[in-house]
């Protein structure tokens, strides 16, 4: 049997306010084998966003926290990567579409902007084939005009739209 993609075992994120310690995140474990599909389901502020954003280290010290726990992906221990490692598997190896894209895209760059970025940071590819990968991505999330929607900015866009938008970015 194969070994999965992703394990996380036993994650416990915790935030400290003013009112004492938050436990957003207590015990979680679950594996994902290579081309299986998991789904986290909950009532808002169960702690789904949290745990994404633990796996991608997105959490920041000394507000929150991730005390305890293991996460490994690919074989490497997300939690144990120096910075510069893991930039490279965020957006790289792993991605997260946020639920609210509007705080996700930058408003005062355009949507090429933002999608050319994340290919170029990513993919070893000169800007023309990271614009072309853009409009690609945008197309096969039926963005329609895809070309012409490069130059927008997210204001521009639909909420649903946008969510295709983040689509693109992860897919890219």
């Amino acid at each position: 049997m194969a070994d999965p993609l992703l394990n996380v075992e036993d994650l416990r994120t915790y935030f400290s306010t003013e009112e004492g310690v938050v436990k957003a995140v207590d015990g979680v474990s679950f594996q994902v084998k290579a081309g299986e599909r998991r789904g986290v389901v909950g009532e808002s502020g169960c702690g789904k966003s949290v745990t994404a954003m633990s796996i991608m280290r997105l959490i920041e010290p000394p507000a929150g926290e991730i005390v305890t726990g293991t996460i490994e992906f690919d074989g490497r221990d997300l939690l144990e990567l120096p910075e510069a490692e893991m930039q490279q598997v965020r957006g790289g190896e792993i991605a997260m579409i946020f639920q609210d894209p509007m705080t996700a895209l930058n408003p005062v760059y355009t949507i090429g902007d933002q999608l050319m970025e994340t290919i170029l940071l990513h993919q070893d590819v000169s800007k023309s084939e990271a614009r072309d990968i853009a409009i690609s991505a945008l197309s096969d999330v039926q963005i329609p005009h895809a070309k012409n929607v490069m130059e927008d900015y997210p204001h521009q866009f639909s909420g649903g739209m946008r969510q295709r938008v983040m689509i693109a970015m992860g897919l890219s």
